[in-house]
């Protein structure tokens, strides 16, 4: 069967096999005596939304609009609802026909907004590691990435002055995101400011991914939003994925320079549709009733994410600091070095249980390292701890 060039170029699908990996295991655990599995892979949390927030949606989801088509006129309370939100949390007012716009989550505006902003060909600046939506939606717009590597040594800063003069001049659209992941820091607004500068400099978009912007566990998450200009040349995306709980349920808005709005709507339009009205009664209550919601979920993770550094640390690890909630960031161990980042979460996840996410799953500056998601109670936690460290000891 033949498919496409573009779409050979997203490459090796290292989520997909690992999902096997866990499919297998998880098959195999019970009848072979071994750990069950616990997924820490994913950064879909266990934490439960806002009650108030499923009682709209299901009351909304028995109203006979609710079935139907949402064209954009229809998604205007939820956009004014963003809008105020933005107001609150940011103190920007912005326009909510022109400027605010519904999404099927954060990652579906970041993967679409090459679509509309590329030609064949034209350079985009990725942070490596990078979030698989950007890397992919440059590549599926045809676009050429320019990777920008990240490193512990500089905080995992986004080194711009790095980057040569003939490159800063081939770029049509940088793509940030901070609080970043994986590297799960919470970054500074300076470096939102000093990457729009560039991009204005050269004639660019810069488009930032924002959707841990409420859970900085250290320091104040940088927001596109607060630095000045961004209405010229900028756009940032959130989530309700992260914030409210809301993963499966797919929400997520944009915010950013009119022509940019319109531009991303347009392939919308032929790409997919707007969620529905029961689904936006949900999210609009979200904004404007729990706009404060989040803030309770960080001392949650705060605990896991000191509990269970503290636990692998004890068993040899090195657990580089951590200042955003969901993700611990670290190092393959010396003894798994030569594995390389997918090789050792299958070692891993056979040993211990305990599912990882490889480094390299997000770009080549991702190897050598691995992602766990906070996404368990302490006491689990700390048992895929014990059980992580005990594998590495085995002979």
């Amino acid at each position: 069967m033949l498919i496409s060039e573009r779409l050979k170029r997203l490459g090796s699908g290292v989520f997909a096999r690992m999902d096997q990996r866990k499919r297998s295991y998880a098959a195999r655990a019970t009848a072979a005596q071994l750990h069950p599995l616990l997924d820490l892979s994913l950064g879909s949390t266990d934490l439960q939304p806002p009650p108030e927030v499923l009682a709209a949606m299901a009351a909304q989801l028995t109203q006979p609009a609710s079935a139907g088509y949402c064209l954009q006129a229809g998604t205007l309370p939820f956009r004014e609802a963003a809008a105020a939100w933005v107001q609150q949390r940011f103190g920007v007012q912005v326009d909510p026909l022109r400027e605010v716009l519904l999404l099927v989550g954060s990652q579906e505006g970041t993967a679409h907004l090459p679509l509309a902003l590329l030609n064949p060909g034209d350079r985009a600046l990725l942070l490596d590691p990078c979030y698989p939506s950007h890397r992919g939606g440059v590549l599926l717009a045809g676009g050429e990435p320019l990777l920008l590597p990240l490193q512990l040594e500089d905080g995992w800063r986004p080194c711009f002055e790095r980057l040569p003069c003939s490159e800063q001049q081939q770029l049509k659209l940088l793509m940030l995101g901070y609080p970043h992941n994986p590297t799960a820091t919470t970054g500074n607004q300076s470096w939102l400011d000093e990457g729009l500068a560039l991009a204005k400099r050269e004639g660019a978009v810069l488009a930032h991914d924002n959707p841990y912007v409420d859970l900085a566990l250290e320091g104040e998450a940088p927001a596109l939003l607060r630095s000045s200009g961004w209405r010229e040349n900028g756009i940032e995306f959130f989530s309700f994925s992260k914030g409210w709980c809301l993963g499966g349920f797919r929400l997520g808005f944009a915010v950013g320079a009119a022509a940019l709005i319109e531009a991303l709507a347009q392939v919308k339009a032929v790409v997919d549709f707007n969620q529905s009205l029961a689904l936006q009664a949900g999210a609009k209550i979200a904004l404007t009733q729990l706009p404060h919601w989040p803030q309770q979920l960080k001392p949650i993770y705060k605990q896991r994410r000191d509990a269970m550094a503290a636990a692998l640390k004890a068993g040899g690890w090195i657990v580089p600091p951590s200042s955003m909630a969901l993700y611990l960031w670290m190092p393959l161990p010396p003894r798994l070095l030569a594995l390389g980042s997918e090789a050792a979460c299958s070692w891993l996840l056979e040993r211990s249980g305990v599912a990882l996410t490889p480094g390299i799953g997000f770009g080549a500056g991702g190897e050598g390292w691995l992602r766990l998601a906070l996404v368990a109670e302490i006491d689990q936690l700390q048992q895929a701890a014990k059980c992580l460290n005990a594998a590495l000891i085995e002979n």
